[in-house]
């Protein structure tokens, strides 16, 4: 169903073709995120993202949103800690168009300084506009908690001082030095035949070159403590971390299995102790968040300040009865299931099936088979996720942090 080539210059096609359908989605994924900032230019990866979207020597911001609008076509980017993507879904018949565009976009950039100014402002509201989200801000506040110091526990947007400090050779420097050809992948799903896509890639993006100078990566070290940061506001915003698991974990899928238990749907422990048995949060669940050499897994709840301290000890009991206790086997059942269906349900558009090949690709430079997921889910064993719990909630590897109104003292009780 996956097929591969590489173009000379070093870029990456992954497809997958879907004949049933009328649409295609491609995407440029760069391996750079704000993980590869420095302290001088933080914030810079996200910063090109936008103005990327600013014109090229070709055109206007104007004529790239005209010409993508005029076929119907959806157009987006985000950018990530570690990654970049770019990506149009259009009807097939126009893919030419979307991949020159794209290469327009990604190869002729502008970057003029009277759009690098107005961009800043841009930034600087988007900035403002995720402060003012307290259930969002609390997840930068927490990872620069557990890892301060490190790129990874920096905020994808940067910060006040480093947007007001970019500039043009900021941007043109980080921008040369990690968008070239050997740290991109192009991945397309739907009515395309990989050969086609290969000889659009070839014409649009054949003739750029440039390697990727080497980078030392530093791995996070996970930083065990409680901290809360005072604010006037309704809710108390709670944070719970140890330690995951990097993507290509041998042990991954079993961390999935974990967390959909604890707080990855409707059903798990978390959702139905604190909300449904005891009507303390309306938002409470866990999360993973893995990376090339690390990972988090975390627990979020928001409340009101006078039940902080009896969400966060439900919390904490929850941790500790899947590590002491283990789960059952109706769970584990239940949440393979889940996990089953939701990979699957995800696959139903072009859009979220080029997602997963780009990021595959990019990440661990190989495709996992939907099969082959399905397989290693059903492999997983009541066991194994009990001895993963054991193994991940441990009071010396926990971190708290908090953001709101409550003058409560929090504390590790695991």
């Amino acid at each position: 169903m996956y097929q591969k080539s590489t173009l000379g210059n070093g870029l990456r096609i992954v497809s997958e073709e879907i004949s049933s359908v009328k649409s295609a989605t491609i995407g440029i994924w760069v391996g750079s995120g704000s993980r590869n900032e420095t302290s001088q230019n933080l914030g810079v990866s996200h910063f090109i993202e936008h103005l990327l979207f600013k014109g090229t020597e070709n055109r206007s911001a104007r004529e790239i949103a005209e010409t993508v609008d005029a076929v119907g076509g959806q157009f987006n980017a985000f950018t990530t800690k570690e990654y970049t993507c770019y990506y149009i879904k259009v009807i097939s018949k126009h893919l030419p168009l979307a991949m020159e565009v794209l290469s327009d976009m990604l190869f002729h950039p502008k970057f003029d300084l009277a759009d690098i100014d107005k961009e800043r402002e841009v930034v600087l509201e988007e900035i403002h506009m995720y402060e003012d989200a307290p259930d969002e801000t609390i997840h930068d506040l927490y990872m620069e908690t557990v890892w301060p110091d490190h790129p990874l526990g920096r905020s994808i947007l940067g910060n006040i001082t480093s947007i007001g400090q970019i500039n043009e050779d900021n941007v043109r420097n980080y921008y040369q030095q990690n968008y070239v050809p050997t740290n991109m992948v192009l991945a397309g799903a739907g009515n395309v035949a990989h050969q086609e896509l290969v000889e659009m890639a070839s014409q649009y993006f054949g003739s750029y070159s440039g390697a990727l100078a080497k980078q030392v990566l530093s791995v996070p070290q996970f930083n065990r403590d409680v901290f809360v940061r005072n604010r006037k506001i309704e809710q108390m915003h709670i944070c719970v971390g140890t330690p995951g698991l990097p993507f290509d974990d041998e042990h991954a899928y079993t961390l999935n299995v974990l967390n959909t238990v604890l707080g990855g749907g409707l059903s798990s422990r978390l959702f139905q102790s604190i909300r449904e048995d005891r009507g303390l949060a309306y938002s409470v669940y866990s999360y993973l968040s893995s990376y090339q050499d690390a990972g988090l897994f975390t627990l979020y709840a928001g409340t009101r300040p006078a039940n902080a301290q009896a969400v966060l000890a439900l919390m904490q009991s929850e941790m500790k009865n899947l590590r002491d206790h283990g789960i059952s086997y109706a769970e584990l059942a239940r949440a393979k299931e889940y996990i089953k269906g939701n990979l699957l349900l995800g696959l139903e558009n072009t859009s979220s099936r080029m997602t997963r090949l780009g990021k595959l690709e990019l990440t661990l430079n190989k495709i996992i088979s939907v099969e082959e997921v399905i397989d290693r889910i059903e492999c997983i064993s009541v066991s194994d996720v009990t001895e993963l719990a054991r193994r991940l909630f441990v009071a010396d590897k926990t971190c708290i942090t908090a953001l709101g109104p409550s003058k409560v003292k929090f504390k590790v009780a695991l």
